[in-house]
């Protein structure tokens, strides 16, 4: 409340007073409106990640974005970091356009086909391209155009306690038969042999597996490639194992964490690399490794080469910005790229540059 309405003065002494409320006022409104448009003026780029196992992954990608802000202080990294079913949130938030502007996934020719994802060629320069590994810019890259930047690259095995399966006098199995046999032998009681998944091995990972272990591909010449009796058969040997009683389902974990194996609730258990630094730490040398089995004598022991990828969603209303900071990332920042990959779990750099720092 203004002071020339709650005490007793002279009408100039109101005046003066008045005057000066005024002018307060207005110099209020002035810092409010400063304040504002300086608000204005931050761009926000909203970053989403799924939920990593690895300890400290989380607290390393916001103090990457820290310091992209200290770098540019007109734009506002604020981080997501999604729990559960990270592809599905992830989806419906797009479709929505209320989802991030850059985010991680895998290379997706529906996104590219439904105009999701931006294509990011202007953050390629020829030396970039030569650091890069052929394979991750041919999997981002859809007619012609690319449309993400590989974060890490990724590859995943079955690992088995040797003590146990020494002791059972079982050796890694080396058909999807002997698998079976070796998660049925190693089962007793309330102990399961085998670990591949809270959903026994039904998601489209061990999909993948069971197609190549016959001797097919997805695809093959631009055509489905595993439409003949062996690939029946390897999802019928799938069928199987998940029926054998075997496997251990409704763990705390999912497969992509070591834990259920480090703290033996399974012998074997499917994990990626990233999983290995922890699982040596707990089991030192007690553990080894091994691929998805083969069908059979005729067919392909596997596992695959994935990881993430960086993109940029076109219903960001500030792409420029968004493309900027997926650069600086996951392009110029080697000393954040290096630690991304090897200071939690274990990832391989995706290009070589990356490789020599």
């Amino acid at each position: 409340m203004c002071l020339a309405n709650r005490y007793p003065v002279s009408k100039m002494t109101r005046c003066v007073l008045a005057i000066l409320c005024i002018i307060v006022a207005l110099g209020t409104l002035i810092l409010q409106s400063a304040a504002f448009a300086h608000a204005q003026d931050v761009v926000v780029i909203k970053v989403w990640y799924h939920q990593y196992g690895e300890d400290g992954v989380q607290d390393a990608v916001n103090r990457y974005a820290d310091e992209y802000n200290k770098l540019n202080p007109k734009v506002q990294i604020q981080v997501s970091w999604i729990p559960g079913d990270y592809g599905t949130k992830l989806n419906i938030a797009l479709v929505a356009a209320q989802g991030p502007d850059v985010f991680e996934g895998q290379p997706n020719l529906g996104m590219v086909r439904q105009g999701i994802i931006a294509p990011l060629d202007d953050l390629y320069t020829s030396d970039t391209l030569k650091d890069f590994n052929p394979n991750n810019i041919m999997a981002a890259t859809v007619d012609g155009k690319i449309y993400g930047v590989k974060m890490i690259d990724d590859t995943g095995a079955f690992y088995y306690r040797k003590s146990v399966l020494d002791k059972a006098g079982i050796k890694p199995p080396r058909t999807i038969d002997e698998l079976i046999a070796a998660a049925k032998a190693l089962t007793s009681g309330n102990q399961k042999g085998l670990f591949i998944g809270n959903d026994g091995g039904a998601n489209s990972t061990f999909g993948k597996f069971v197609i190549w272990s016959a001797g097919n591909d997805i695809t093959r010449n631009g055509k489905v490639g595993f439409d003949n009796d062996r690939s029946v058969l390897a999802l019928t040997k799938l069928k199987k194992l998940y029926d054998s009683g075997a496997l251990l389902i409704g763990a705390p974990t999912d497969w992509y964490d070591p834990s259920v194996f480090i703290d033996g609730l399974a012998p074997i258990q499917f994990a990626g690399l990233w999983s290995m630094p922890a699982i040596k730490v707990a089991l030192g040398d007690d553990f080894g490794v091994f691929p998805w089995p083969a069908l059979d004598d005729q067919g392909t022991p596997s596992t695959w080469y994935g990881g993430w990828t960086a993109f940029v969603s076109t219903k960001s209303q500030h792409i420029d910005e968004a493309k900027a900071f997926v650069k600086w990332l996951w392009i110029d920042s080697a000393k954040d790229q290096l630690d991304f990959n090897v200071s939690y779990g274990f990832h391989t750099p995706t290009n070589e540059c990356r490789r020599k720092c």
